[in-house]
Order: C-alpha cells, then sequence, then structure tokens
C-alpha cells in the first residue's frame, strides 16, 4: 500500500497476518487467556489448523508437523509453558524448526489470567536442561509484532531450533490505531533442504553448525531424529567425544547466530549521557515517554530496547559498559532482565523500576533517572 491506512487492530492480528505471509503452514493451539486471540485469528488464516487437546498435545504436534517439514506455530502462556517444557527439550535437541508465541501474564502458577507481566524471561533463560541458549525475540511496539515474527521464523528456519515470540497481553489483546501502510511486504522463507547425493547424516553440521534439513518421509534418504545424546547420523551415544561435540554444537550455533546480528534492538543514544534505560517488550512506551519528558527538561539520556531477547548478545553487553548509570524498566517484582545481565549482586549505579498488576508508569522512570543525576 502506498497511502496512509489506519485501522484498528491488536498484536494477535498483526503476529497471525506476518508469520502465515511468512510461510508458516500450520498452527496448532490449545485456548488459553491471554492468548485466544492467536488462536481465533490462526484458524481464519493457516493453511492447516488443529485444535489440541491440551498445551502437551498441542507442541508435540506443533513439533511432529516440523519433522514432516511443515512450518509450524503454536501459542500460550505461562500454565502452558510449563507443561510444553518437556517437549521444547526434545525439539531442542531433535533441532526441529517451530515457534512458541508466548504471552506473558501474572504469575505465580496461573497468577491472574487477565493481568499481563513480563515474568518469563528467567523461566525461558533456563528451560533447556544444561542451560543451552533458547532463542527469544521481544517485539515492543505493532511494528516489531509484525517484523519479528517473521525473524523468529526465519531463525527457527536457519538455526534448526525452537523459537519463542516473547509478548504480553496488553500487546496481545489491546485494539490501537495503526497504519497498515507501515507494514514492509514480507517474503516466504525459504526452505532449505539437503540434496546431496551422499548418504544423509541428519546431525552433520555445515560451517554455520548447522545441519542441513531433511523431512521424514522423503522418497531419498533415511531420516533419523533423536532426543538422546547422538553421533552426526542420529544413533544413540553418550560417552564418545563425537556425541559430546555434537551436543556442545546446540549451543555454539545459536550464540554465534546471536552476536553477529546487529539490528534488533533500539538505541536512541544522546551524546554525552551517562545514564542509559534499559527495557522490553510492552514497558517500552513507558520508557519512550519517559524519555521525551526528560529531554524536553534538557536532561541528558538514552534508551536502549532489546528486541533480540536472548541470548544475551555481546553488542548489547558493549553498549551497556557505556554508561555509568543503568535503569532497567520491566514489569515484574525482582528484576529479571537485570539479575541475567549483572546477576544477583547490587551494584549502586544499577537501578530498576519494577511493578506487578498494572503497567509502569513514566513518572517511575522519571524518578529513577532523578536519583541517578543525584548520585
Amino acid at each position: 500500500m502506498s497511502k496512509e491506512e489506519f485501522v484498528l487492530i491488536d498484536g494477535s492480528c498483526i503476529i497471525t497476518e506476518s508469520f502465515v505471509q511468512s510461510g508458516a503452514e500450520a498452527f496448532i493451539g490449545y485456548p488459553i487467556t491471554p492468548a485466544n486471540l492467536l488462536y481465533s485469528y490462526a484458524k481464519q488464516r493457516y493453511q492447516m489448523f488443529f485444535p489440541a487437546p491440551d498445551e502437551i498435545t498441542a507442541l508435540q504436534w506443533t513439533a511432529g508437523l516440523s519433522a514432516a517439514g511443515k512450518l509450524a506455530v503454536t501459542a500460550t502462556s505461562f500454565p502452558g509453558l510449563a507443561l510444553m517444557t518437556e517437549t521444547i527439550n526434545m525439539a531442542y535437541m531433535m533441532e526441529l524448526p517451530l515457534v512458541i508465541v508466548l504471552v506473558q501474564r501474572m504469575g505465580p502458577s496461573t497468577g491472574s489470567a487477565t493481568a499481563g507481566a513480563q515474568g518469563d524471561i528467567l523461566f525461558l533463560r533456563s528451560c533447556i536442561s544444561g542451560g543451552y541458549p533458547l532463542p527469544v525475540f521481544c517485539p515492543s511496539n505493532l511494528q516489531d509484532c509484525w517484523d519479528l515474527s517473521n525473524k523468529s521464523l526465519e531463525t527457527a528456519v536457519n538455526l534448526r531450533t525452537p523459537v519463542v515470540l516473547l509478548t504480553s497481553k496488553e500487546m496481545i489483546m489491546t485494539n490501537c490505531s495503526y497504519d497498515l501502510s507501515q507494514l514492509k511486504p514480507i517474503s516466504p522463507i525459504k526452505k532449505i533442504y539437503y540434496k546431496d547425493s551422499k548418504s544423509y547424516k541428519s546431525y552433520l553440521p555445515d560451517k554455520n553448525l548447522v545441519p542441513p534439513f531433511l523431512p521424514l518421509g522423503n522418497d531419498k534418504h533415511q531420516v533419523r531424529i533423536n532426543a538422546s545424546t547422538h553421533n552426526a547420523e542420529g544413533f544413540i551415544k553418550k560417552g564418545i567425544p563425537e556425541a559430546l561435540e555434537n551436543t556442545a554444537r546446540l549451543k555454539l550455533k545459536i550464540e554465534n547466530y546471536f552476536n553477529e546480528m546487529t539490528d534488533n534492538y533500539e538505541l536512541d543514544d544522546e551524546k554525552d549521557s551517562d545514564i542509559l534505560i534499559v527495557t522490553y517488550g510492552i514497558s517500552t512506551e513507558a520508557a519512550r515517554d519517559a524519555l521525551r519528558n526528560l529531554r524536553a527538561t534538557k536532561t541528558k539520556l538514552s534508551l536502549l530496547v532489546i528486541k533480540d531477547l536472548l541470548p544475551v548478545s555481546q553488542n548489547i553487553l558493549d553498549i551497556l559498559k557505556r554508561y555509568t548509570h543503568i535503569i532497567i524498566v520491566e514489569e515484574n517484582i525482582s528484576g529479571l532482565l537485570k539479575e541475567i545481565l549483572y546477576g544477583q549482586e547490587k551494584y549502586d549505579n544499577i537501578r530498576s523500576v519494577n511493578k506487578i498488576g498494572n503497567l509502569i508508569n513514566p513518572s517511575e522512570i522519571i524518578k529513577e533517572v532523578n536519583v541517578c543525576q543525584q548520585a
């Protein structure tokens, strides 16, 4: 579209359309608040839609479709994610490309299904046994919902891995006025299959440490997928160097990829500022408002919005080193991103704005900036 076209739309609709235009072929879901709209829109837009009887089955079917060569997506919230954890590990070890849209809500446990939150990042950081990195992308606005849905599916295909698109109740369920002409056209993601005539080894990596993919049931090669420790051919092995190196490769292929990416963050860097606000997801708009208000008073201040949330890339760490004072803004009570970045040690120059039950207000961020200015 060449002209402005404003509509009332929510993040669920944009995410669904982005996945479909990116080449996602199947959605498998079990309805759970606040991810229900993703389920509803999926019935209208995907080539294949499968209503599962529970979340465990939903991700098992998603993995099965992925193994058969279909680009598959599911969506859930934390209670469903908890049930999916074993299957996430299975798909991770099997190196199956798929995407999970995780819509955060307030916990612990079932918590409040109708209150948003940013409480799942630490769980995602540790949900793969052994601490292996699971790719997590996090949209900060409706434009990101479009762009990062495409990026999530592309990453799943390129790295042969499950990927999480992390969002929250407000971004998924709230109707906003949005100009659809801002959404750039998306081309279907190209599936790259093994084409050599030599015998296929399911886990023999290429130069990027990613094994070429072949779906189960193809006519030319036998394909083995295995969730246990295995060698390049997919046979169960545990103590031999080849199998252990193959397992260690799972960590390296993802970390190398994320350390090479430089464009999926937003840095509004003001010259000579020594205070940096760091945020992600639904808290970003409050941070942007606080930045505008403070700059109107001639306060020197910078803002970093992290969108490639996990694993934390070296690019992000290098940016953080450039500032004297860091303020991390996130809608949880414990400071989960702060813990990932800085551990449990408390530093006088690393401050937090945290909250549960309601969105963070720009005034709460401004208050912390004023504290830093007085330090």
